[in-house]
């Protein structure tokens, strides 16, 4: 029998998907200030968390460290919870609008859009995916979309039984998503036909890592599945005890990722035996960022945490005004996340220490694109912003 929530949890299981997903409006505002997917070193960020693997660590990108400004804001009819992809100087993001956008990248000026069939209740709360000229998606209306990059045209739909908060991962030509018909799906990328469907007894709102022939990936019954990425077979499973949703990251044959509970868990990829375990204040579902022997991570109790990597020794904290929905992102020494106090951090990877924060007019539960210098990130303010170091 499904575990009963706290409306806390509840309304958070609503954004577990939206901290990737929304950008769009139909007219697309500037402001006035405007102006292999696991390889690490892949230019702009394709997918949620940069790769396949979620580790949300660019080694070739740079970050603005001080002096930030706004570069540019793009308004939008929703909410935008979603976390941008940007690729080829377009930056590909949806909305609780029911449509997905791509905006240039340096101007903010809008591309094209796309509008989900599913009108008031097709809020794009997923986070685009973006590979060979293919941008990927879920939709609260149900389907899995694939559209044109360039033109926005649609070239398949696939319809799951329930509404869609997972963001997609593209791998070696299949397309892996989480439906909250509680199941997780393979659809080949080109034609979307069904590959093989693995099915859950609730939500599957995390997005699943893909590495090595496996996919890791986490659900609201409180437990993580390795599934096997061409048969969907199950490999082991590791029970939390409270929902996951929470997108795993996956780094040198270890699993990394945060449950409600409040624990963050580091496994082995092999067995999903237990390696370590780190108790947080709260639990929450920003996925972890995994770079250089430390993990971090954002929590409900409003801090984001640097763990050791091998130990889950806590290196330092940084306390925001609010929860963390957001995950962390670190590009060239910097870690990058939004909080619920609505704004946007920049800290010092190694001692976390505040560089700069930006403020917007409503909570960030978005997670950031860091991407030739700029910041791209969503805010609950209807806006998808671009920051820049002045």
């Amino acid at each position: 029998m499904p575990t009963r929530y706290t409306r806390r949890e509840y309304l958070a299981a609503s954004v577990a998907g939206m901290s990737t997903a929304l950008a769009g409006c139909v007219e697309g505002i500037m402001s006035d200030s405007g102006v292999s997917a696991t390889d690490s070193s892949i230019s702009g960020s394709p997918m949620y968390q940069y790769d396949s693997a979620n580790t949300g660590y660019a080694s070739d990108e740079v970050g603005p460290t001080q002096n930030i400004t706004q570069l540019w804001s793009f308004e939008t009819e929703g909410a935008v919870q979603s976390s941008p992809a940007v690729v080829d100087g377009i930056v590909y993001v949806g909305s609780l609008d029911g449509n997905v956008y791509a905006v240039d990248a340096v101007t903010g000026n809008q591309q094209w859009s796309f509008e989900t069939d599913g009108s008031e209740s097709g809020s794009v709360l997923s986070s685009p995916a973006v590979v060979d000229d293919t941008v990927y998606f879920g939709s609260e209306d149900d389907s899995v979309y694939a559209v044109d990059a360039n033109t926005g045209d649609r070239k398949w739909t696939f319809e799951t039984g329930e509404s869609i908060y997972s963001s997609a991962t593209v791998v070696g030509g299949t397309v892996y998503i989480g439906s909250n018909d509680n199941s997780l799906y393979a659809l080949d990328a080109t034609s979307g036909d069904l590959q093989w469907v693995f099915e859950i007894d609730d939500w599957v709102r995390s997005s699943p890592a893909v590495v090595d022939g496996a996919v890791y990936v986490g659900s609201h019954n409180g437990t993580l599945y390795a599934l096997d990425s061409n048969t969907g077979d199950q490999l082991w499973s590791f029970e939390t005890g409270r929902p996951v949703q929470s997108s795993p990251a996956v780094l040198d044959g270890v699993v990394f990722a945060l449950s409600y509970n409040g624990s963050v868990y580091a496994l082995d990829t092999d067995t999903g035996d237990q390696i370590w375990k780190f108790d947080a204040n709260e639990g929450g579902q920003s996925s972890p960022a995994v770079v250089d022997g430390t993990v971090y991570v954002g929590s409900y109790d409003s801090n984001i945490y640097a763990l050791d990597v091998s130990s889950g020794e806590q290196q330092w904290v940084f306390e925001t005004g609010d929860s963390v929905y957001s995950s962390p992102v670190v590009v060239d020494d910097t870690v990058y996340a939004g909080s619920y106090d609505d704004n946007v951090y920049a800290l010092d990877a190694n001692t976390g220490d505040q560089l700069w924060s930006f403020e917007t007019y409503e909570s960030v539960y978005s997670s950031p694109a860091v991407v030739d210098g700029n910041v791209y990130i969503g805010s609950a303010d209807n806006n998808i912003y671009a920051l820049s170091e002045s």
